[in-house]
């Protein structure tokens, strides 16, 4: 099977259980990266390996045409972190389908995997469905790979169960069952859509309790949390905490060394251990 992939290095597992399923990949489609957040340099590479050409504009009706034409229709696009609705492939391909870092139809929307740690979800998944013309995320469901979720789990450890769950749907029921699926494929039904998360989101409160306020840190990583010391805004990757009886207002800074400070929350104590005054996105990167 010949595949075409949308996407960044986020769920680029994809590309390489495809190709272990025995799928050979004909074109990338991926997109500019900052690259501190979004990375795209793993795709590329690959892209580049197994010679084949790369896009970086968004796909338009004439690029599906155009895959169709030089490729023929039994070509597959699969689609895993791109950020642009894909008009224009019924007709014109036999398959389209998406992969989505959430259990469908829980979680729609630009990047579910914060508010899947900050609500505490016992389990979490990854999707793939049928690719939607006429919305983001709602189309009828070919396969799903389950796991169980930690009590303290964080955006990095479900960003990597999300990324080899993703690779087993893409070497297995997709690579190896697609056909067969795509003809008794699970209508999705209601769901809902998590809007893409804001500074409020991100900000701390130590007016909360320490895990709680951990919980968010965690739900972040190196997304970094917004925590306010005094008229100070500071970006925070990383903290621990401990519950303790005091009598500081919360949010008061009652120790610092070199690099720690330790803020009051409603019961017990956060300790930045990792942070800095400008958001990471801003720190000057090395060679550019």
């Amino acid at each position: 099977m010949k595949f075409a992939f949308a996407g960044i290095d986020f769920l680029g597992t994809v590309f390489d259980g495809l190709v272990e399923a025995g799928w050979t990949p004909v074109k990338l489609f991926t997109r500019p990266c900052d690259p501190v957040y979004d990375h795209n340099d793993v795709v590329v590479a690959e892209a580049r390996r197994h010679r084949i050409p790369i896009q970086l504009s968004r796909i338009l009706p004439d690029d599906i045409e155009r895959l169709a034409k030089e490729h023929g229709r039994d070509i597959t696009l699969v689609v895993a972190g791109y950020p642009w609705l894909i008009r224009g492939w019924h007709g014109r391909l036999r398959y389209a389908l998406n992969i989505h870092p959430s259990p469908l139809p829980t979680g729609r929307g630009p990047y579910p995997l914060f508010r899947a740690v900050l609500d505490r979800y016992e389990t979490w998944g990854v999707t793939a469905h049928v690719l939607a013309e006429q919305g983001f995320d709602t189309g009828d469901i070919l396969a799903q790979d389950l796991f169980a979720l930690d009590p303290r789990e964080s955006h990095e450890t479900l960003l990597i169960k999300c990324r080899l769950a993703a690779r087993r749907l893409a070497a297995g029921p997709i690579g190896r069952e697609l056909a067969d699926r795509w003809r008794r494929p699970e209508p999705q039904g209601d769901g809902s859509y998590w809007q893409r998360v804001n500074d409020a989101d991100r900000t701390l409160d130590f007016r909360q309790d320490v895990d709680t306020v951990l919980r968010r840190v965690r739900a972040f990583g190196r997304i970094e949390t917004i925590a306010r010391l005094g008229d100070n805004r500071v970006y925070v990757a990383e903290a621990e905490g401990w519950r303790e009886a005091h009598r500081h207002a919360p949010g008061t800074v009652i120790h610092r060394h070199r690099r720690q400070v330790v803020i009051a929350a409603r019961d017990g104590y956060v300790l930045l251990t990792r942070w800095s005054p400008v958001p990471l996105g801003e720190v000057p990167q090395i060679g550019r």
